[in-house]
């Protein structure tokens, strides 16, 4: 069988995540091209892995014909422009999310796909975590009576790039860091987002406040569903204690926690009675399996030529809630999700 040749598009932490997989532990797929607008970075990522091809034009991926895939694992806003040029080259893609910026950019994304027979599966790695897909096999088979209500928080220990500042480029926290909660709650609720009501501030990132007024380091969020569920995210950036990730699903007739929070299973017990351990520092690390998992789905989908597991429509959700959120923040209200629409 002929190995699927990928190509990374954007160099970053995540991106490269994807690229070392790609490189020695995927079945039938090889990368083969790295791109990053960043010459030093392109070069050294390529060095890495030990291959001789580097661009800083994603264009130039796009007209090399040994590429049949690529990762696009850049900063969002860049997502639209990238996954498009993609889907005309006859590229499959992995998109890191968030998809994109808005609701129109994931439809053109989805609809330019479509036209051009590429799969298009978005990065949301939790559905590939073991325990995420034990949990919703329990939902699924009724362990917990009917859901009622999804909590989910995601705190990251590091502050926010200072490109992550501006609202209106980023879309905030609310994207970048809790797309994954967001995906979360439809998926274990198994419905869409109806009402939102969301807030923000900023907390841990001084040198933010001057020139960007709006920018939020922590954010609570309310939702109802479509279906009649709860649901609550706490997201946060710069926490500084270690990554902390949870998930909490209420049903019925039970309750299924998610989250691992030591680094290992050591805890140290002292004689003045205090007990220690050492706490997750980097979301690399717990959801390194579901990233291997996750990639090797994409491959599968590709080679058995089947829609990807998470979609291009999954994306869009993700992405409208985000945008409610947003304007939730902003206007201090409820907003109401009707269709594509926020009322």
């Amino acid at each position: 069988m002929k190995k699927i040749s990928l190509a990374l598009i954007g160099s970053g932490r995540a991106g490269m995540i994807h690229a070392r997989n790609f490189n020695s532990s995927v079945p039938n797929a090889q990368i083969v091209a790295v791109c990053d607008p960043i010459e030093e970075a392109a070069k050294s990522a390529a060095a890495e892995l030990e291959i001789k091809k580097w661009y800083t034009d994603y264009r130039e991926v796009m007209e090399d014909k040994e590429i049949d895939a690529v990762i696009v694992a850049t900063p969002t806003k860049y997502h639209c422009e990238i996954v498009v040029a993609a889907a005309k080259a006859k590229k499959d893609i992995l998109c890191e999310k968030p998809l994109a910026m808005t609701v129109d950019e994931c439809d053109l994304m989805n609809k330019v796909a479509k036209e051009n027979g590429v799969k298009l599966q978005v990065a949301f790695m939790r559905r590939f975590d073991a325990s995420f897909m034990a949990a919703k096999k329990m939902i699924d088979n009724g362990e917990i009576g009917d859901v009622v209500m999804v909590r989910s928080n995601t705190r990251g220990p590091s502050i926010p790039k200072p490109w992550m500042y501006d609202i209106s480029k980023s879309n905030g926290p609310l994207a970048e860091v809790c797309s994954h909660d967001i995906d979360s709650l439809r998926w274990f609720t198994g419905s869409d987002f109806k009402t939102v009501y969301a807030i923000g501030g900023n907390y841990r990132c001084p040198d933010a406040k001057k020139d960007f007024p709006d920018f939020y380091d922590n954010v609570v969020l309310n939702a109802s569903f479509a279906n009649g569920c709860q649901g609550m995210i706490d997201g946060a950036q710069g926490v500084l204690y270690g990554y902390d990730a949870r998930c909490e699903i209420l049903g019925t007739k039970g309750c299924i926690y998610l989250g691992n929070t030591k680094e290992n299973s050591v805890t140290l017990c002292r004689s003045d009675l205090s007990m220690t351990s050492e706490y997750i520092n980097s979301w690399k690390f717990l959801f390194k399996d579901a990233y291997l998992e996750e990639d090797c789905d994409f491959i599968r989908a590709i080679i058995e030529d089947r829609e990807p597991k998470v979609t291009a429509i999954d994306g869009k959700m993700a992405v409208l809630t985000v945008n409610a959120g947003n304007l939730s923040i902003r206007e201090k209200r409820i907003v109401t999700i009707d269709g594509d629409k926020l009322i």
